[in-house]
């Protein structure tokens, strides 16, 4: 590349409005009003989201998961417990999802605590799973080096050939985190990239504050 390229591409928001009038007294009640919205509208891949974590030495990483279900509490994700972001979050267990559904001109930010669910949620959820995806958990030595496809190929065959005829069990180093947020900003965009953003604290009585950002 011999000179910078600058990318001019410019997109105007408008489509609609995000009040403290009519937001949600908690996040995720909020998210969830969001959430229905987007699959209403057929928004693509609409439980993506980007999950960032910490490295031991302080390198942050992000890379984008499929959050599997949500409540009160928080939202769950499941991953290999031995990949790169399952040790990060192991040794940091902080960090920060974020949701973008630029169908909707919107975008959803959770900052939190990270723990691992019950062993017995992380079950009911493989055993939902189909068994390729079930085969692939146990194949996969996940963020490790693989010498070539044919190995990961030949993984896949040997479990395929051990599990044949029987149901799959969970793999122990295979299961659910759930984001627990203290912090939740909505963002909504709006002409002239004057966006309406709502941030929500968790206050040291359990109730929450929301108050609105400068775009």
């Amino acid at each position: 590349m011999e000179k910078e390229k600058a990318f001019h591409h410019r997109e105007d928001f408008g489509k609609r409005k995000l009040l403290e009038t009519s937001a949600a007294k908690v996040p995720m009640q909020q998210f969830d009003v969001w959430f229905n919205e987007a699959l209403e509208k057929q928004v693509m891949q609409v439980n993506a989201a980007t999950i960032a974590s910490v490295s031991a030495d302080g390198w942050p990483s992000c890379r984008i998961i499929l959050m599997r279900s949500y409540n009160e509490e928080g939202l769950i994700f499941y991953t290999n417990y031995n990949s790169s972001k399952g040790q990060e979050i192991m040794n940091t267990p902080k960090g920060c999802l974020n949701f973008f559904w630029p169908e909707l001109e919107r975008q959803v930010r959770f900052q939190g605590s990270i723990t691992t669910i019950s062993s017995k949620q992380s079950d009911a959820y493989f055993a939902s799973r189909p068994r390729e995806s079930q085969i692939g958990a146990w194949a996969s030595k996940q963020s490790h080096v693989l010498k070539n496809r044919e190995e990961l190929d030949e993984c896949v065959h040997q479990y395929n050939e051990a599990f044949k005829g029987k149901e799959i069990p969970r793999p122990k180093h295979w299961g659910g985190f759930q984001v627990t947020p203290h912090m939740a900003e909505f963002w909504q965009g709006r002409p002239s990239r004057l966006h309406d953003r709502l941030r929500y604290l968790k206050q040291k009585n359990g109730t929450w504050l929301c108050e609105r950002l400068f775009p």
